[in-house]
């Protein structure tokens, strides 16, 4: 029987015979999908919190895509554990001896945060259109459904007064402030496990939490940024080839595409946020080099000889100083932008990359490598997960629960449609 990570795993000079990749491509995705949901909330939390009014309808979309990545943020340990059904066990006793446990906590308060802040935005929605559905004459069976549907959305909160919805306003700033330092947290305990593994000498820096923040909101804004452009022009695109009369017809007015100043305004929190996730990565690193501890020689082959390609061409070059340079030049279109966000999408990939399968590629000799090889072709249920399968289900799955979602609030429409 083969050992976990032994088919992907092969070794060179002085290493243990119980040394392997162990964490592999899961455990990539893992701090890679909770840094998504921490940078959409932080996005969303940009609007509701310091009052970025131009940001108002990509906020809403952000916040909405959170909670559709929230779930997904589990898949990754949940297919890498070797006893998934044990997965449960951190939800159902969470407590602060560890910092896996701690997951418990921090999941489950933050998906609350998230859920009431979304009934507070929506809760007008709720209210007009289960009310729409119950004075619909000749309702169909789908549209009973959706008044129950809608009807228990509201909670038994059916007063859209404007006293009422000014306090609606007040809780949601309130969410949204409680939010931050949570999604935060939520994230930067993920760098808090690899930063307190005192036996690797990579992972094993105070920096590592904060490194992981920022990258998490890098990261989160750009997947942001993309989708909305995506979906937004895609709808525009969509309604264009819809003859009057027919099924699902808007007429081209009331069906705005991603505006301008919404691209140009998240470009620059991009680059702000980009500016100090790349200053603390570099700190990092030469803080290392300067300090040159025992494990530094066995590092310094990694990162400057073995890895050398993926850290800075494939990670600072093209995931972090193209984009920004793409960003950063003048009259910055929304085409530009979404390709920009594509790069950096794939910088913080390769820095999760790095600093996961490149803090094992060292042997606890230190004089010993071990390289990781993706299992392309899946022979056996392990390979599967943490394969291409396991791969594409992660990618898939936020956007199956985001589509579902936006069957019941209206994450595209904004205001002008909205009274169209």
């Amino acid at each position: 029987m083969l050992v976990h990570g032994e088919i992907w795993t092969t070794k060179e000079y002085f290493v243990y015979p119980n040394e392997y990749v162990t964490w592999a491509i899961q455990i990539v995705l893992y701090p890679y999908v909770t840094g998504l949901v921490a940078g959409a909330f932080v996005l969303s939390s940009l609007y509701h919190v310091f009052g970025v009014k131009q940001l108002k309808d990509i906020a809403r979309f952000a916040l909405v895509f959170s909670f559709a990545l929230l779930p997904v943020a589990m898949m990754p340990l949940q297919l890498h554990l070797q006893h998934p059904f044990r997965g449960i066990e951190v939800l159902m006793t969470p407590h602060f001896t560890s910092a896996i446990s701690a997951f418990g906590i921090v999941f489950s308060t933050y998906f609350a945060i998230v859920a009431t802040e979304i009934w507070f935005v929506y809760r007008k929605h709720f209210v007009e259109t289960a009310t729409a559905l119950k004075n619909k004459p000749d309702k169909g069976m789908i549209d009973s459904i959706r008044q129950l549907i809608f009807s228990a959305l509201t909670l038994g909160a059916w007063d859209i007064s404007p006293a009422a919805m000014e306090k609606d306003h007040k809780a949601i700033g309130i969410m949204a402030g409680i939010g931050i330092p949570v999604a935060c947290f939520l994230h930067g305990y993920a760098g808090f496990i690899f930063g307190s593994v005192k036996a690797n000498a990579l992972w094993m820096t105070p920096l590592m939490p904060v490194i992981f923040i920022m990258s998490a909101v890098v990261s989160g804004i750009a997947l942001c940024l993309l989708v909305y452009t995506i979906v937004m022009e895609g709808r525009k695109r969509l309604a264009k080839l819809k003859k009057p009369g027919t099924y699902g017809y808007q007429d081209l007015k009331h069906i705005r595409g991603v505006e301008d100043h919404e691209v140009k305004l998240t470009a620059k929190f991009l680059m702000i946020f980009m500016i100090l996730a790349i200053t603390l990565e570099l700190l990092d690193l030469v803080f290392r080099g300067y300090t040159a501890m025992k494990s530094w020689d066995a590092l310094r082959a990694v990162i400057y000889q073995r890895d050398a390609f993926k850290v800075f061409v494939l990670q600072y070059t093209i995931g972090n100083l193209l984009p920004f340079i793409m960003l950063l030049w003048p009259r910055i279109t929304v085409k530009r932008a979404a390709i920009a966000s594509v790069f950096v999408l794939f910088g913080v990939f390769m820095m999760r990359w790095n600093v996961v399968i490149g803090g094992q590629a060292f042997s606890s000799t230190f004089h010993g490598f071990m390289e990781y090889h993706f299992p392309w072709v899946p022979v056996n249920a392990e390979t599967i997960k943490e394969g291409w399968p396991g791969v594409l289900l992660v990618a898939v799955t936020p956007f199956i629960l985001f589509y579902i979602l936006n069957k019941f609030v209206p994450v595209f429409i904004g205001e002008k449609e909205e009274k169209a």
